[in-house]
């Protein structure tokens, strides 16, 4: 979640090892809020992956650096609604695994972490 830092929250956006970015699991907050994207599963998949481009960005990688990426999904259902916004935000898709998983923060319907390479 960019930002995390500046809201005390015990975890970091990323942590880089090498040329080896971890990112922590995304939800699809609006930036600057607590707030969930409208759209419903499409909608917070949407905001997830801006708000993982953006993480990408300020520590100098990229979505098309993207190697492995895990979707925590509340409803299984929603699997193909969510695959029509991801595979436009990767052209060549990285790795990926995929769950159901309860208990998102923030009643979150997708949850989704990342790890990238560094140049």
């Amino acid at each position: 979640m960019p930002g995390a830092e500046d809201r005390n929250l015990p975890f970091s956006a990323a942590v880089r090892v090498d040329n080896t970015l971890y990112l922590s699991g995304n939800l699809g907050t609006v930036p600057g809020s607590m707030k969930l994207a409208e759209g419903g599963i499409q909608g917070e998949t949407r905001q997830t992956l801006e708000n993982i481009a953006g993480v990408l960005k300020q520590f100098g990688s990229s979505m098309d650096k993207v190697v492995k990426c895990t979707v925590f999904l509340a409803d299984m259902a929603e699997w193909g609604a969510m695959n029509e916004v991801y595979k436009t935000f990767f052209p060549n898709p990285p790795a990926r695994s995929a769950l159901g998983a309860s208990g998102l923060a923030l009643n979150a319907r997708v949850e989704i972490e990342c790890i990238a390479v560094v140049d």
